[in-house]
């Protein structure tokens, strides 16, 4: 049923956007239907499973808690740090925050995750995000 919602917030999505004026629309509507196949994906393998047992939503509320909590905070950060520094800070703090010790790998995988996101928005789509607390700095002393 999960697979099946998501599938149509997908479709719902990308034909939205399909009214978005010139080059502006490619990005939602990608997205959309990756949304849709993804959903769609879910769905499939659900039904193919055949099983119809009732599932627990939630198997850890607490690291659900603190995912959400995480979140909510990095949201509340992209304006004032910029939205890679806050990404960055985000990608660190929320595998450790649920229990993984690897911070060594923690790093370099938000390292590596950073310079992706770097090069698709600022590089490939050229999308302008808010500017980061230290440009912001330098260019004040400067």
């Amino acid at each position: 049923m999960l697979g099946l919602l998501f599938a149509g917030i997908g479709i719902g999505a990308a034909w939205m956007a399909r009214d978005y004026a010139g080059a502006s629309g490619i990005y939602p509507m990608v997205l959309g239907l990756i949304l849709a196949l993804l959903g769609g994906a879910v769905a499939v393998r659900a039904v193919r499973s055949g099983r119809n047992e009732v599932r627990v939503l939630i198997d850890a509320p607490a690291q659900m808690i603190t995912a959400a909590v995480i979140a909510t905070i990095y949201v509340a950060l992209v304006v004032p740090l910029g939205f890679y520094t806050a990404s960055f800070l985000l990608m660190l703090a929320l595998p450790l925050a649920l229990g993984f010790r690897q911070a060594l790998y923690a790093l370099v995988v938000s390292l590596v995750f950073m310079a992706l996101i770097y090069l698709v928005f600022s590089v490939l789509l050229e999308k302008p995000l808010p500017r980061e607390f230290f440009q912001s700095l330098f260019a004040a002393g400067a």
